[in-house]
This record gives structure tokens, C-alpha cells and sequence, in this order.
């Protein structure tokens, strides 16, 4: 049982994904918000039949899966329609990265939230012991979206615009990792915040 839980953010490839690695390499448990956010959609789940409530039986395929491409199509183009579907999914997926951090073997358990500035940071996951931002550079972020999407520079620019701005994000920092140069430089700072979040879930 874990009761220390760090929230995990960065803009988009800021190299999130490197940083949770090496911190599952050292035997922590991460809880990836992406993942929990499609399992609260699954046949069965309470938040699916509230999204067909709100959208219509139409939003389900013939095996009642979501059809995710209609509910994108939906929201994107109404953003009531956008407000309501997170008034569903959000509360759903905070409470089931809760539970699967708390379940967790270990001193502390790490929640992967890519939008967690976007979604309300502290305020809206008031379990968090702390929150580490992986950070890059703008122009870093738009090479490695190009180079990693095979995106041009404008649609790169864009995705990254439709976050929150880097200096909001680094706002709810309590701990922060610069993530600008090669992966394997990533061991040592990453080794450094283990030892650290140990020590702390220690003193509770």
C-alpha cells in the first residue's frame, strides 16, 4: 500500500515516457492516466452508460464498445459537447489513478498525468504529495513531435499551442527534470528524485 503519490506531467513529447520508464526500471509502480482513461470506458463501466445517455446509443458500436471516432467528431467540433464527456470521464479516471496508486506495492506509487495542469493540478488530485513537470524546451518539443509523428512544423506547432503553456505548467511544479539532452542522462536526475520521494514517504 501506497500512501505517497507523486503526479507525473510534461507537455507533449517533453519525453514523459523515458522519465516513467526509468522509475518502473527502479521498481515503482506507475499509474498511467492514458490507460485508465480507456479502461473507464469499457462495456460495463458506469461512465459508458452515462456517455450514451448524453450522446445516444449511436456513440456505441454493434459490439457496445465506444466508437470513439463518432465521440471525437462530437466533441470537437461543440465544446459543450467536449465539457460534458469530461464531466463524465474525468471524476472516473482521478478516483480509479487513486485507488490503483493507494493498491500499489511500495513506498510510493507515481500517477502519469499528461493533462494534469490542463485538468485543474492540485486542486483537482488534492492526493498528490507532490508533482514532478518533465520540461523541454518549446523548439525541442516541436523537433522531437516532427521527427517522432512525422509532423510538420506548423501542425507540431499546434498541438504544442493546445496545451497549456509551458511557464502555467512548471507553475504547479514541486520538482522539476529537465529533459534536453540524450535518454541515458535521464538515469542519474531520475535516480536522484527515487531517493528523494523515498525519504519522504518514509516521514509519513
Amino acid at each position: 500500500m501506497s500512501e505517497f503519490m507523486i503526479g507525473l506531467t510534461g507537455g507533449v513529447a517533453s519525453g514523459k515516457s523515458e522519465v516513467t520508464r526509468r522509475f518502473e526500471a527502479l521498481g515503482v509502480h506507475v499509474a498511467d492516466a492514458d490507460v485508465v482513461a480507456r479502461a473507464v470506458v469499457e462495456p460495463g463501466q458506469p461512465a459508458l452508460a452515462r456517455i450514451a445517455e448524453r450522446f445516444g446509443a449511436g456513440i456505441l458500436l454493434a459490439d457496445g464498445r465506444l466508437d470513439r471516432r463518432r465521440l471525437r467528431e462530437q466533441i470537437f467540433s461543440d465544446p459543450q459537447a467536449r465539457a460534458d464527456l469530461e464531466a463524465i470521464t474525468h471524476p472516473a479516471i482521478r478516483l480509479a489513478l487513486e485507488h490503483e496508486c493507494r493498491a500499489a506495492a511500495g513506498p510510493y506509487a507515481i500517477a502519469a498525468i499528461p493533462l494534469l495542469a490542463e485538468a485543474g493540478g492540485r486542486a483537482a488530485y488534492p492526493w498528490l504529495g507532490r508533482i514532478l513537470v518533465v520540461d523541454a524546451p518549446v523548439e525541442l518539443q516541436r523537433a522531437r513531435l516532427m521527427r517522432r509523428d512525422g509532423v510538420d512544423e506548423a501542425l507540431a506547432a499546434r498541438m504544442i499551442a493546445a496545451q497549456v503553456s509551458r511557464e502555467a505548467r512548471l507553475a504547479i511544479a514541486d520538482d522539476v527534470l529537465v529533459n534536453d539532452g540524450h535518454p541515458d542522462h535521464l538515469d542519474a536526475p531520475v535516480a536522484a528524485l527515487d531517493a528523494r520521494y523515498r525519504a519522504l514517504a518514509a516521514t509519513l
